[in-house]
């Protein structure tokens, strides 16, 4: 094994041993041990850790970096960072200088790379590094939830990393050889095979008041060019007040209203009552436009809940994914299922691609079904020293207001 992928293994046992520096260096500086031990440079991408979110290896990692937080913490922590302004490649001023240090103490950026006051490659990078931790778009730039993301304490840092590692011992045991984890604050989904992952997906989850629901099952069955009944949650909450703006929103959507006679013209449905509740509302097969898309992934659950592909693929590229009603939309949905059927004859990508062309309704029994966890981890950490964080969206850690979920509107700007 090469002095570079024991460094990156031994990085959070690193961070403990490293002795203080000269009491006459700046604070910031006397925690440089802190620095990872990447090679420098603009070439330092983020990482895409191999281990599972889920596994003794991420257990061990995450317990090491609460000891190793604790430390920091001892010392001072990190500070807050006062930025009026967007900074990106080309900025500079005091507020990039400040930037270094912020990122410097918590190994997102190596001390050698100084203490300028311009942001450069280097700052880039080291940016890169702390938005891929924190789950945000790997822009390089800064942006308000960057800064956001930076001035969360150090205090709470090491309370979310222990109320998780609690739910990470619940789940270090044997979750099956080949399974598949939703984690439902960090918006993704990631499959696992032999102990290693396989392909990660971003996913959009649940609003706030519609939340997907923590499970365990199995995925059976995939459903391709499928129909979308519409929940009776969905037709009160928006299917009705959208009818009363826009009368020719079901038409347009291809959206069918069946009543016990057979169909119903939407012209007939008085949608100033609750009429309409009384109807099963059900979408035409199209990828372009049903709400499914292309594919739905069957899980037995009491919840009613699903996974499935969408026609609103935009929404993976934003930050903040929690727009669904409960069911899970999940990115390169193809790859996805590919994965999913690769164990079950007759399905290689090949069959895949020509049934979602043929537009034809056509289900795919999985020949071993696939354990499916949907999780809720906000904190952990992997062997390659990685500490990831998200925002607590459901408030289930129970540390009050979450600092990036709570910009309006929050993006990019």
């Amino acid at each position: 094994m090469s002095n570079f992928s024991l460094t990156r293994r031994e990085t959070v046992l690193a961070l403990l041993s490293g002795a203080a520096t000269a009491a006459t260096a700046p604070a910031w500086a006397q925690q440089a041990e802190w620095r990872q031990g990447y090679d420098a440079g603009a070439s330092r991408a983020a990482l895409r850790s191999s281990t599972p979110t889920l596994s003794p290896e991420s257990l061990h990692a995450t317990e090491q970096a609460i000891a190793a937080y604790r430390d920091l913490a001892t010392r001072g922590g990190w500070p807050m960072v006062q930025l009026s302004e967007k900074l990106a490649v080309g900025s500079r001023g005091p507020g990039v200088t400040a930037l270094r240090q912020r990122l410097i103490i918590t190994g997102d950026l190596d001390d050698a790379a100084g203490t300028g006051s311009v942001y450069d490659s280097y700052v880039e990078a080291g940016v890169r590094r702390f938005q891929s931790r924190m789950g945000l778009s790997t822009t390089g730039a800064v942006n308000r939830a960057t800064i956001a993301a930076l001035n969360v304490p150090i205090d709470r840092r090491i309370r979310q990393l222990e109320t998780n590692v609690v739910r990470l011992r619940t789940w270090a045991g044997n979750l099956g050889n080949r399974y598949v984890v939703a984690n439902i604050p960090a918006a993704s989904v990631e499959t696992v095979e032999n102990g290693h992952v396989a392909t990660r997906h971003a996913a959009g989850v649940g609003k706030i008041d519609r939340q997907s629901p923590l499970l365990q099952t199995k995925i059976p069955e995939i459903n391709f060019n499928p129909t979308w009944t519409v929940p009776a949650s969905i037709i009160r909450k928006d299917l009705i007040p959208k009818m009363r703006k826009e009368p020719s929103y079901l038409t347009e959507n291809k959206i069918r209203i069946i009543g016990p006679s057979g169909e119903i013209a939407p012209e007939r449905v008085n949608w100033n009552s609750d009429e309409a509740t009384r109807y099963t509302f059900r979408q035409d097969p199209g990828g372009e436009f049903n709400s499914l898309g292309f594919v739905r992934i069957n899980i037995p659950s009491p919840h009613g809940v699903y996974m499935h592909d969408t026609p609103a693929k935009g929404i993976f590229g934003d930050d903040y994914r929690f727009v669904s009603s409960g069911c899970i939309r999940v990115q390169n949905v193809r790859d996805y299922i590919a994965w999913l059927l690769k164990e079950t004859p007759g399905w290689d990508r090949a069959k895949i691609d020509e049934v979602i062309q043929s537009g034809e309704r056509v289900n795919a029994r999985i020949a071993n079904p696939v354990p499916c966890y949907w999780v809720y981890v906000t904190a952990w950490a992997t062997p390659d020293g990685g500490v990831q964080f998200r925002d607590d969206i459901y408030n289930k850690d129970g540390l009050g207001p979450t600092p990036v979920a709570q910009l309006p509107n929050e993006q990019d700007t």
